[in-house]
C-alpha cells in the first residue's frame, strides 16, 4: 500500500522491454533490480502484464474514458415503460 507522500517511480516502454528481454534470456530478478536499481517485485509484475495482455503498454489502468449512454429519447422511453410497470403493480400489493 502507498504510504502518504510517496513518490512512484516511471519507467518508459523502452527500458521494461529491455529489462524483460534479459530476464527471458535468463537474468535473474535480483542481478536485474540490482543493475538497473529497480525493485524485483516491479520485474515480477511486468512479467504479469505480459502473461494476461500480452505486451505491455497495450491497456491503460482505471476508467474508459469514453462513456457510453444511451441517449435521452431512449432512456426516457425506458423509465416511462418502469413508470407504467410500477402503476400496475400497486394494485396487487394492497
Amino acid at each position: 500500500m502507498a504510504k502518504k507522500g510517496q513518490k512512484f517511480r516511471v519507467y518508459d516502454l523502452e527500458f521494461k522491454n529491455k529489462v524483460l528481454k534479459e530476464y527471458q534470456e535468463g537474468a535473474s530478478a535480483g542481478y536485474l533490480s540490482q543493475k538497473y536499481d529497480i525493485p524485483t517485485g516491479t520485474i515480477f509484475t511486468w512479467t504479469t502484464i505480459i502473461k494476461k495482455r500480452g505486451a505491455l503498454g497495450i491497456v491503460k489502468k482505471g476508467r474508459p474514458t469514453i462513456i457510453q449512454e444511451k441517449d435521452y429519447k431512449e432512456r426516457y422511453e425506458i423509465l416511462k415503460k418502469y413508470q407504467d410497470f410500477l402503476v400496475t403493480q400497486e394494485p396487487k400489493k394492497r
